[in-house]
């Protein structure tokens, strides 16, 4: 039992994995949808079909397009009945008034006063046959109308029957015109418009009830395809039926209905897809960033990258697809960029496009513009703590996704007549939301204990804390480190390395000589050496201290790991030789591993190029009367030394940025002497 919680305990870390793989796996397959997806995605009207013949795997029903849908909505909205509710009393009451109030305007007297009375009358029921409007419809003069009285339909007519009360005057002049009656015609329309009332309602829900109830009758098939029946063939091009059969069988593999009893082998297929993609990650990190996949925290960062991209992108997805390219995630790259490599930034963003390749429409088209978006971010950010460079590469990255997507469109449609430009606007805004990385990466930084470029930057600062503590108590080793971080960043920059970070581990490597500050010789300013007082053996101790020393003071100052590494490594496994061969003089059995430095070697470009400037810059100051010649033996002789040692075994750079990092230590040492040419005498 105790070797099993032993053995649990010495892998613990591969547990952790395993558990962050799986879980990770079955969140993204729980974000994606469900529906299954129809193999032949990507066929377009007018082409050619590519593939094999396509026959039906199933029965099912040919959806109508959206044009033929509208054209029957149409059609039914412009047979549409409208109803309107008429109240009976109104002409009863309208009549009655007519009877008094004619015997008021007209004499009984009057010539022409039966006649004009019956006329009168005669008006009164045509304008009331069907009824008269309360209010100005912007209907059909043919359109059907009921008219209901007390919710029973009384009368079918059209709406041009219907009397409006602006055309009141129009149909008195109209009957009395070229009539001996036409002299009567002002008085008695000044009648009518003081009697008569509107008795027609438009009953505006009854209508639209109506009128919903017959759009939704409509049929959304328009025929069936049995099971077996061949589709369309190898070759055939994609005509409107075709298309629409298609268009229906693709839909039929996505919905709802059908998927249901599908639902466990969608889930498994997509987690096997979804595992085999992180699984290649992982190998990839462990492969060829074994220092990576060590750190769980990082490992971790990563997977909730990808995790954060395929939520954002699967909820686009799910709420309107046409927005999917809102979606900066351009932003993944960028990030693993600052906090890791160009390399794994890279690989990451190309595996989390393949996961959404899956999800997205038209997705060979959302892959290549993904991965060519993620290569130009790669390519064109060199330096993200300079602002400049953040904008200058989203502006192009935006501009890459405009060609892209404008040469895939003239492909699809042969010609730019319906480009959509509100697309070009979704690009725009994406290159704006990438903008975001900055505080995002401030953001990680203070959640995963990650360190970026911009932080590098300010802790580059030799006003902060901790350089201007080590300046006060230790100013010769203050003033060595300044040098050596010169040398080390001309370095970096000759073999392309981060000038950055081995500027940052350069200014701090020495810290922990602020313990002990005059037992180093560059502080050293009385004269006296307090080793004098001392054995060979506890000199070497405190020398070698002051790199466990180091280490202690930038944890308690919270200086990043890879900061630390260059405290922890800038000294390698060598021995403090001086007095080595001080207690070897006095004593022959001398135990080597009392005057070695603890390690581990330099495992990066940068924690080597670091040592090897240390070491150079500290023995310059014991050259007399330096020269090239002198210079150029000094640099080879302890840089060959560190490589005979296998100081740089662990550190994947190469004899010829090594022999490169030497020639700008000459040359930058030459400076440094003021070296001028020796003319012959």
């Amino acid at each position: 039992m105790k070797d099993y919680i032993n053995s649990i305990y010495k892998n613990h870390s591969q547990f952790y994995k395993i558990l962050l793989f799986v879980v990770t796996t079955l969140l993204i397959v729980f974000i994606f949808p469900k529906s299954g997806r129809f193999k032949y995605k990507n066929f377009e009207k007018g082409k050619l079909w590519q593939t094999e013949n396509l026959y039906a795997p199933f029965n099912f029903a040919i959806k109508k397009s959206n044009a033929e849908l509208d054209k029957e909505k149409a059609l039914i909205e412009s047979q549409t009945t409208h109803f309107f509710n008429k109240n009976e009393e109104v002409e009863a009451k309208v009549k009655f008034d007519y009877e008094q109030s004619f015997n008021t305007v007209f004499k009984d007297t009057l010539k022409n006063y039966n006649d004009l009375k019956t006329k009168g009358l005669s008006i009164l029921n045509e304008l009331y046959q069907y009824g008269i409007l309360n209010e100005d419809l912007n209907l059909n003069e043919d359109d059907k109308v009921v008219i209901l009285v007390d919710n029973v339909e009384k009368k079918t007519t059209k709406f041009s029957n219907l009397q409006k009360l602006g055309t009141i005057k129009i149909k008195i002049e109209k009957e009395l015109q070229s009539t001996y009656l036409e002299r009567y015609s002002n008085s008695l329309t000044t009648l009518f418009f003081d009697i008569i009332k509107s008795d027609l309602n438009y009953n505006k829900q009854l209508t639209e009830n109506v009128l919903k109830e017959a759009l939704d009758k409509i049929s959304q098939n328009r025929g069936v395809v049995d099971k077996g029946t061949l589709i369309i063939s190898k070759g055939e091009v994609v005509n409107d039926e075709k298309y629409q059969i298609l268009t229906s069988l693709s839909k039929e593999y996505e919905s709802q209905v059908w998927s249901k009893s599908n639902y466990n082998w969608i889930v498994l297929a997509y987690t096997v897809l979804v595992a085999l993609a992180l699984l290649m990650l992982l190998l990839f990190i462990r492969k060829y960033r074994l220092d990576v996949y060590k750190n769980n925290t990082k490992v971790t960062f990563i997977f909730f990258n990808i995790l954060v991209i395929v939520l954002l992108t699967s909820l686009v997805v799910n709420y309107n697809s046409e927005y999917v390219y809102l979606v900066p995630i351009a932003i993944l790259p960028l990030v693993l960029k600052a906090f890791f490599d160009a390399r794994l930034g890279l690989f990451t963003h190309v595996i989390t496009v393949l996961l959404l390749g899956s999800i997205v429409p038209n997705s060979y088209e959302y892959m290549f513009l993904q991965i060519i978006a993620g290569i130009v971010t790669i390519l064109t950010i060199s330096e993200l703590y300079k602002r400049a460079n953040l904008f200058i590469s989203v502006g192009q990255i935006t501009l890459v996704y405009i060609i892209a997507y404008f040469a895939f469109f003239v492909i699809h449609e042969a010609s730019i007549d319906n480009l959509k430009w509100e697309t070009f606007g979704l690009f725009v805004l994406c290159g704006l939301a990438t903008l975001f990385v900055q505080p995002l990466i401030y953001i990680y930084e203070k959640l995963f204990g990650l360190v970026s470029d911009v932080s590098l930057l300010e802790l580059s600062d030799t006003n902060s804390k901790l350089l201007k503590e080590l300046s006060n108590k230790a100013p010769g080793t203050f003033h060595h480190s300044l040098n050596v971080a010169n040398l080390a960043e001309a370095s970096a920059n000759e073999i392309n390395a981060n000038a950055m970070l081995v500027r940052v581990g350069a200014l701090y490597h020495d810290i922990g000589k602020m313990k002990s500050p005059t037992y180093f010789t560059e502080n050293q300013s009385s004269g006296l050496n307090s080793h004098d007082e001392l054995s060979p053996k506890e000199s070497a101790k405190i020398i070698i201290n002051h790199v466990i020393d180091g280490i202690e003071i930038a944890k308690k100052n919270n200086l990043p790991d890879r900061v630390v590494d260059f405290i922890r490594t800038h000294h390698g496994t060598s021995q403090v030789y001086y007095f080595y061969m001080k207690e070897k003089a006095n004593n022959e059995d001398v135990d080597i591993n009392d005057f070695t430095y603890p390690g581990p070697k330099p495992f990066s470009k940068e924690t080597a190029i670091l040592m090897m400037c240390d070491s150079v810059e500290a023995a310059s100051k014991s050259l007399k009367e330096p020269t090239s010649s002198k210079i150029d033996n000094f640099v080879e002789n302890i840089i060959n030394k560190q490589k005979d040692d296998g100081q740089f075994l662990n550190a994947n750079i190469t004899f010829k940025e090594i022999e490169s990092i030497k020639k700008v230590l000459k040359r930058k040492l030459a400076n440094i002497y003021h070296l001028r040419i020796e003319y012959p005498e």
